[in-house]
């Protein structure tokens, strides 16, 4: 910008001694035709003076238009020298020229850079709105990429549940098979020989139900020997050994106890409840009127006394007196036995030998206490309460079976060892 202001700082300086030397000869010209002319050359000269300094001055408040600015002072210079006598007047015009160009070209300064900063906050604006625009496509972007991943992660584990779930039927078919193609056929027996065996041991430690076991070994022995296979004469030993076992075992009617026992229960609402327990009286001596006529006052008083006895009668007794029982006490009594009685039964199925024979206990102490022990109905409750209490409820049961782990060794040999899995049959490859 220097540069280039003192390159049109040189023309013009150029073309002002250019001016001045056309003045000069035109002037001297007109000197030498008229003389009087000498004053208004000065005035041109002091007026382009001034048009220069406006032009040095628009040039450094204003860049852009200082050619515009210099062309406008050259025209002004040529003017003047066209015009050899100007008036004061003309002097005036062209100051107010020179100030009205410096306004003009301030303001359109200052409306070029009103518009270049409008613009400039336009375009903010825009580039904000932009970016908020970018900002909110990312974000749906980023929500939409989400939510395909995980729909796509949900079907990918509904896939994979899929697959397993086919690859074990494929592996269940698989074993069917070879199962098939692998029995013998007699096989089945030995299988049912197996279920039974199980099916003893369970009701054997279960439900403790003996009778029931022992049918089902001696059922699966039947089944084994069926087959008539020397090799498993191991399994039928073993099989007898746990019947012999199981014969062995105390056999308890536990059906028979709580029959009786419930039928205890329904009879304690019909036993006599015992009368009021007095102790008795101790024996006082009559007193006996004399047949003397000398003991006629101690005749007299005795008399008065046994006559006043037949309207209130005093007797002392020793001991303690127990009352009738309320109707509510008696209810009560009646629940609390048959609960003992509950009990009981509940201790004959769960073999709870010291239960049971304590509940039977309380309850005969119950009954001789607030029943009437002459009744027979009381005595034949209690009696039958005394030999349910000798009976045994406990029982010592084998803790396994022997044919059980033969039995399922062998089935394991004979059957599922024949089953070929399913990478055997597939290629390697």
């Amino acid at each position: 910008m220097t540069d280039k202001k003192t390159n049109n700082d040189n023309a013009a300086t150029n073309n002002q001694a250019a001016g001045s030397k056309t003045t000069n000869k035109q002037g001297q010209s007109s000197a030498k035709a008229q003389a009087p002319q000498t004053s208004t050359q000065r005035e041109a000269a002091k007026a382009k003076a001034e048009a220069n300094k406006t032009a040095s001055t628009v040039s450094s408040s204003a860049a852009p238009k200082a050619t515009e600015t210099k062309a406008e002072t050259n025209t002004t210079e040529k003017k003047a020298a066209a015009k050899p006598a100007t008036p004061p007047a003309e002097k005036k015009s062209g100051s107010k020229t020179g100030a009205i160009a410096i306004a003009l070209v301030i303001a359109l300064g200052a409306g070029l850079y009103y518009h270049g900063h409008q613009q400039g906050l336009a375009q903010e604006a825009q580039i904000a709105a932009l970016q908020q625009q970018i900002a909110t496509i990312t974000n749906q972007v980023q929500t939409s990429q989400k939510e395909t991943i995980g729909q796509v992660d949900q079907s990918l584990q509904r896939t994979q549940v899929v697959i397993e779930q086919q690859d074990k039927s494929i592996s269940s078919l698989q074993l069917a098979l070879s199962e098939m193609e692998g029995r013998r056929p007699n096989d089945w027996l030995l299988a049912e020989a197996d279920y039974l065996i199980k099916m003893a041991g369970r009701k054997l430690w279960l439900e403790h139900d003996v009778i029931s076991s022992t049918t089902l070994l001696e059922s699966a022995d039947h089944r084994i020997a069926e087959l008539n296979d020397p090799s498993l004469r191991n399994v039928r030993k073993a099989m007898s050994n746990d019947i012999t076992s199981l014969k062995a075992v105390a056999r308890i009617d536990r059906d028979g106890l709580v029959l009786r026992l419930t039928s205890l229960q329904e009879q304690v609402a019909t036993l006599p409840l015992a009368n009021a327990i007095i102790p008795e009286a101790k024996s006082v001596e009559e007193n006996i009127v004399s047949t003397s006529v000398d003991d006629w006052q101690t005749n007299l008083k005795t008399s008065l006394k046994n006559f006043s006895e037949h309207f209130v009668t005093y007797r002392q007794r020793d001991g303690s007196v127990i009352p009738l029982l309320s109707p509510k006490q008696d209810f009560y009594l009646q629940e609390n036995i048959k609960s003992k009685l509950e009990t009981a039964i509940h201790s004959v199925y769960r073999e709870q030998g010291e239960v049971y024979a304590t509940s039977l206990t309380m309850a005969k102490e119950w009954a001789e206490q607030f029943y009437n022990i002459d009744d027979p109905a009381t005595q034949s409750f209690i009696n039958t309460l005394d030999q349910l209490a000798k009976e045994n409820i406990e029982a010592s049961y084998p803790d396994r079976l022997q044919s059980q782990p033969i039995i399922s060794d062998l089935i394991n040999e004979r059957l599922r060892g024949k089953i070929k899995p399913l990478s055997s049959e597939e290629n390697p490859a």
